[in-house]
């Protein structure tokens, strides 16, 4: 399964539109926040994909809960925004709440920086903004085996975290 991710895109449908071209085989698009009308409006017309969104803190008027858990080839992925868990100060808060849920992947945004580690066993996963810097995230999940590997794009500094 392949899983792309978004977040802060503060009204850049183009830049989410244009990244859903380049991977056209992604089955899934989560969307972590400041923008959840953005992605709607992106995704629309792409009835190959779900999407799956979440509030944030400039989503004034959005209909999208504050966290999602969803459970997508096995892995069960904490969203939210973050900034209702002080990601900007450190992610020891959103961890410890991903450990009590029993999350293996956690994804969110806030900070416009990309993040990809792996912490108490878990992938966080922040794909920077896509609005202001052209930043996303791949997810692929090998269904037969549950090992996943995650890549940014467009920097890819570090190269992918491979678990």
């Amino acid at each position: 399964m392949k899983i792309i991710v978004f977040s802060d895109s503060h009204g850049d449908v183009a830049s989410i539109k244009e990244a859903l071209r380049k991977h056209r085989s992604a089955d899934v698009v989560l969307f972590c926040g400041d923008g959840c009308r953005d992605a709607a409006a992106a995704v629309s017309g792409h009835n190959d994909k779900v999407l799956y969104s979440v509030c944030g803190n400039n989503d004034w008027y959005c209909n999208e809960p504050n966290f999602l858990i969803v459970e997508l080839a096995g892995k069960k992925i904490f969203m939210t925004h973050g900034h209702l868990f002080g990601v900007k100060q450190g992610t020891d808060r959103i961890t410890e709440l991903g450990r009590q849920n029993g999350s293996d992947i956690i994804v969110f945004g806030h900070t416009h920086k990309q993040l990809t580690t792996v912490k108490c066993g878990m992938l966080l996963l922040n794909p920077g903004s896509i609005g202001y810097s052209g930043n996303y995230s791949i997810i692929e999940i090998d269904e037969t085996t549950g090992k996943m590997k995650a890549v940014e794009y467009p920097n890819d500094k570090f190269g992918p975290v491979i678990l």
